[in-house]
């Protein structure tokens, strides 16, 4: 039995990037903002999620969403724009 992957957000990385700028951060500073301690977090991966290259574990959006004052849903559901 296989798994089919579940569509990815088309604007989730350019979400995850207005939001830092919005916060005027630099991507080190995002991964301190973040404060994620499931896994180390570099800011080169901050790099990839923002281009669209990796997409970001649900904790970590968890993490972005609290950052910004929002809630999660406007990160993954596409319908949505950022406020």
């Amino acid at each position: 039995m296989g798994r089919s992957r579940r569509p990815k957000p088309i604007h989730l990385a350019s979400k995850l990037r207005r939001i830092r700028l919005h916060l005027g951060l630099t991507q080190e500073e995002m991964v301190k903002r973040l404060n994620y301690t499931h896994s180390p977090l570099a800011p080169g991966q901050i790099s990839e999620f923002e281009n669209d290259k990796r997409e970001p574990p649900v904790q970590l959006l968890l993490c972005y969403a609290r950052a910004a004052g929002l809630a999660m849903e406007y990160l993954v559901d596409d319908e949505l724009s950022l406020p």
